[in-house]
């Protein structure tokens, strides 16, 4: 007998099975629930953009890296396999990947969030202006955030476009490397201050949507 679980719980056994459809499916997944809850969708065709943009998909992804950052930071890596002198370099590294991931979560919520404002049809009209990985810009909409609270913004921008995927920003904007040392050195950033903004940011997401 059919049984909702079989849609809407995780099963890692579909994962291990085939990991990339399994991963794949959020939005067939999502469909199947409006649909149990009332509301059809056909997902035997495929994505529209408007599917694609609906701010509760957004959400649950900025969820599901959110989970993910918290995973890396909280556990130290495996680094035997690593030259012993490498092995410094090799860790912060990962806790950049780390950063990333909360740079990813901050951007796809705060994109969410806009979604939400605007609705999908004014999205798209001015999709383009929001196509970028500027956390600290698309939080502009986000009250009293601090010079500090921007700073952790604005660096948290250098892991999700670079520092966080390789070492090297690009010849052009090798500044960028030293901006890193100079934001965390003038405003004192600690791992407390990067996790405070990041919940008052998506924190901000029930209030947005309280107003719609």
């Amino acid at each position: 007998m059919f049984h909702p679980k079989g849609i809407t719980e995780p099963d890692r056994s579909g994962f291990s099975q085939d990991l990339f459809g399994y991963s794949a499916l959020a939005r067939h997944k999502w469909g199947m629930a409006c649909t149990m809850a009332g509301f059809d969708v056909d997902i035997s065709k495929s994505a529209s953009v408007e599917d694609l943009k609906n701010p509760v998909l957004w959400l649950t992804q900025a969820h599901a890296l959110s989970e993910a950052a918290l995973v890396v930071l909280r556990n130290e890596p495996n680094l035997r396999v690593m030259p012993v002198l490498m092995r410094g370099a090799c860790d912060s590294q990962y806790c950049a990947v780390g950063l990333m991931l909360v740079g990813y979560s901050l951007e796809v919520c705060l994109k969410a969030m806009i979604i939400m404002r605007d609705g999908v049809e004014e999205y798209l009209k001015n999709e383009k202006d929001h196509f970028h990985h500027k956390i600290h810009e698309l939080a502009g909409f986000v009250p009293n955030l601090s010079k500090k609270e921007k700073a952790i913004l604005m660096v948290l921008h250098h892991f999700v476009t670079w520092a966080g995927r390789c070492p090297d920003p690009g010849s052009k904007r090798i500044n960028h490397a030293e901006e890193i040392f100079s934001l965390s050195e003038k405003y004192k950033i600690s791992a407390k201050d990067v996790f405070e903004i990041a919940s008052k940011v998506m924190g901000h997401a029930k209030h947005v949507a309280d107003h719609l």
